[in-house]
């Protein structure tokens, strides 16, 4: 990785969510502790069983958290995208990290220390409030990605996938860009590749959508919503 230096880490801080509302002092306090590094496109951030050094927060870009297996395939859990945060729960646990992370476009991303994060917020309640509320997050994320994989059909995971990326009283046309590849997705829904492209085709054939390359034209929203109930 390459480090960036054009902005002061303090600085950038300041502008992501989970540190909106800290003092000056606070955020120069992280900032000491954090190192900030410009990833490229397919770099692997750490490796699954790594030992964890921090805190990674994603300032630009896009991160893949993957658990890979044996035979070269693997199972993405996690899509970050900007302001999202990664790997503080095994801080907490003394574990190493149970997923890989690998950028897949270049990437700028901050590296906030253990033992600095941790002396951050025993001064920080908000922080420490903040941090609560992002790991619960991610628990019902993992829970419902679980109900996907178990309790639903595979056009059911496409279409939930797809209404979540849907405005909420919007009856449609509307256009969906993909911000990963379809196999990568595919992988997130726990399906096979050939699997979402067959799902894509009946939906299409339904004319509940119009697929052209990473654009998904949802053409009914009320039907597809009702499709994923």
């Amino acid at each position: 990785m390459i480090q960036e230096t054009r902005h002061s880490v303090a600085e950038i801080l300041s502008r992501q969510p989970l540190f909106r509302g800290l003092s000056q002092e606070e955020l120069q306090l992280i900032a000491s502790g954090s190192r900030e590094f410009r990833a490229r496109k397919h770099e692997v951030l750490f490796q699954k069983n790594d030992t964890p050094e921090g805190m990674h927060v994603l300032v630009m870009g896009q991160v893949k958290l993957a658990i890979p297996s044996a035979n070269g395939t693997e199972k993405v859990v996690h899509m970050c995208g900007p302001g999202s945060t990664f790997g503080e729960a095994v801080l907490f646990l003394e574990r190493p990290y149970p997923v890989m992370a690998q950028a897949t476009v270049d990437s700028i991303v901050l590296l906030i220390a253990k033992q600095t994060l941790l002396d951050a917020m025993d001064t920080s309640p908000l922080l420490s409030r903040k941090m609560l509320a992002g790991l619960s997050v991610r628990l019902h994320e993992l829970l419902d990605d679980m109900e996907s994989c178990t309790l639903r059909s595979s056009a059911q995971r496409v279409a939930c996938f797809l209404s979540q990326s849907l405005p909420a009283f919007d009856e449609g046309p509307f256009d969906i860009h993909l911000s990963a590849s379809k196999q990568t997705i595919a992988s997130q829904l726990n399906l096979a590749p050939e699997t979402l492209s067959r799902v894509l085709g009946h939906l299409s054939e339904a004319g509940l959508i119009k697929v052209k390359g990473r654009t998904i034209t949802v053409l009914d929203c009320q039907r597809l919503r009702a499709f994923n109930a």
